[in-house]
């Protein structure tokens, strides 16, 4: 009977003690700037090798 009460009243305690929590705030972007200049980088990346295919069809183009 004793044992059935310490029990019931655990319950309880922790029943209230997740009731009072708040829902937690969204995860800050800790990595946003690295991903960011890493997209950024990506963009010129891309813009480089299609100059330097377009480069190298003139190039080609002139030869002829």
């Amino acid at each position: 009977m004793m044992r059935s009460a310490v029990i019931g009243l655990s319950l309880a305690a922790a029943a209230l003690a997740l009731a009072g929590c708040k829902p937690s705030a969204p995860p800050p972007q800790i990595f946003k700037t690295q991903t960011d200049a890493l997209e950024k980088a990506k963009g010129v990346e891309k813009q480089l090798q299609d100059e330097q295919v377009k480069h190298s069809a003139e190039e080609a183009e002139q030869e002829k």
